[in-house]
């Protein structure tokens, strides 16, 4: 069932909590009302507001808001390569992490307490900790208003990269997620050689589902901001990939530097965008309203009140300042309207 709202407040549904308003929001939680909402022809403007924690308003939505809401969890079967889960667009992200954690299901832990809703998860490619959503992501549904009717596509055909998809690319603006469906694993796969995980897990016992996702969520809790708390859209700046050349070359003068391989092939490199935005000076970093995050450089900050220009005008001020000290231009992961 649909529910619709005008002028309508958004400052309780971006986790910014800046204050912008929608001309027309509408809540759906199946195809039947997507092709109700779209039955007289698809408007000039709309686009998909999920739970609102990868965007920032810096005006008013002129047109029209589309929120999943329908939140199952089907268990669709086993094979030999693992168990089919299917899981609605609206869904609370961390929902089903614990679920799977819940029914001895390997996979997804790595990817705990991450803000947000299951129909995002594959637009983003959301990441954390060394795994990704494309790890174990078998293929998305979508309503395609245009053409009228749900078209599923492998995860192949999502051509998945470092916080990429064919959802921000071709099908941006024209693709509905309405379900998302994972192959998880009944086989113990645990992945905690990245960072601070493997020194967590071994404090709670070893690497059980149950204690890698209590490891990743104290690790995120001890330096990520609660947004009920502070206004703020998780990662706000993507760790940027550069030539190994120049990645050498900064690591012969910052030896400190961490470095990780890039899916883009060897010759590439990632880097760390959290240590380039401490070691320029910025984190914890005040402008009046706004600020870096004091304990991760990588998350701007509501301090109350902020516009989102305010927040724009802080993060270039952290790009201009990491690229002066570095010569290395980071770019922003949150979506900006």
């Amino acid at each position: 069932m649909k529910r619709e709202f005008y002028n309508l407040s958004l400052r309780e549904r971006n986790s910014f909590h800046v204050e912008q308003r929608a001309e027309r929001l509408v809540e759906f939680d199946s195809e039947a009302d997507l092709r109700e909402i779209f039955a007289h022809g698809v408007p000039e403007r709309w686009m998909v507001l999920s739970g609102g924690n990868n965007i920032l308003f810096t005006q008013d939505y002129r047109g029209l808001l589309l929120t999943p809401v329908a939140r199952n969890i089907e268990l669709l079967g086993e094979e030999a390569q693992g168990v089919l889960v299917r899981a609605e667009a609206g869904l609370e992200w961390d929902d089903l992490v614990a679920w799977a954690v819940e029914h001895d299901l390997w996979g997804l832990e790595n990817l705990s307490l991450i803000p947000g809703k299951v129909g995002a998860a594959p637009v983003q490619n959301i990441g954390a900790y060394g795994a990704e959503a494309k790890d174990c992501l078998q293929e998305v549904a979508c309503y395609l208003p245009e053409e009228g009717v749900v078209r599923t596509f492998t995860a192949r055909e999502c051509r998945f990269g470092y916080r990429e998809s064919i959802f921000k690319q071709e099908l941006k603006g024209r693709a509905i997620i309405l379900h998302v469906t994972f192959r998880l694993s009944r086989t113990a796969r645990p992945n905690i050689g990245y960072g601070d995980v493997q020194r967590e897990v071994e404090a709670r016992g070893g690497a059980t589902l149950k204690n890698i996702r209590e490891a990743i969520c104290a690790i995120r809790r001890s330096k990520l901001p609660d947004t009920s708390l502070l206004g703020n859209a998780g990662s706000f700046f993507k760790n940027p990939v550069v030539e190994r050349s120049k990645a050498e070359a900064l690591k012969s003068k910052y030896p400190e530097m961490p470095t990780y391989p890039s899916a883009e092939g060897p010759e590439r490199v990632k880097l760390a965008a959290g240590w380039l935005i401490d070691r320029a000076g910025m984190k914890g970093y005040r402008e009046g309203r706004v600020g870096v995050h004091d304990r991760q450089a990588l998350v701007l900050v509501n301090h109350g009140g902020a516009t989102g220009s305010e927040v724009i005008a802080l993060a270039r001020k952290v790009q201009q300042q990491v690229k002066e000290t570095f010569g290395v231009e980071i770019d922003t992961e949150v979506n900006i309207l």
